[in-house]
């Protein structure tokens, strides 16, 4: 587990653009019952977190279309939870950063931390976009 202090600028990153933490399993049971599209993202306290992920999601949420849920965990920090959305993501490996597209609790899109390494936030941004764009 990482100092809660130096995680909080990077939970509030996501928080700020509206995401939801889910803290506990029962809260991502929660999550994925929700209906209609849900954006997960695993955050994390890697580089690739910080120089790609959080900032290329930010830049999604300016699209016309976006998901009805944004929600987060914290890997490294809550383990429960973030091992219970993973569940969700089956078949694919556990990655740290991690973004998965829901619908109906349903997985549509996956973006792996190998599909965010040395992109740039405004190319994430894009294919988070156009997965917006075919699902919501």
């Amino acid at each position: 587990m990482y100092d809660p202090q130096m995680v909080q600028p990077m939970r509030d990153e996501l928080v700020a653009i509206g995401a939801k933490q889910l803290m506990t399993p029962d809260d991502v049971d929660a999550a994925m019952r929700a209906e209609g599209t849900t954006l997960v993202i695993v955050n994390s306290v890697c580089g690739c977190a910080a120089g790609s992920a959080r900032p290329g999601v930010r830049l999604s949420m300016m699209n016309a279309k976006k998901p009805d849920h944004i929600v987060t965990v914290f890997a490294g920090m809550e383990g429960d939870a973030t091992a219970r959305a993973r569940e969700y993501f089956k078949p694919y490996r556990p990655s740290s950063p991690q973004i998965a597209l829901m619908k109906d609790g349903q997985l549509l899109e996956m973006i792996q931390r190998q599909d965010i390494e040395g992109k740039q936030p405004d190319a994430l941004a894009r294919d988070l976009s156009a997965a917006f764009d075919k699902h919501c």
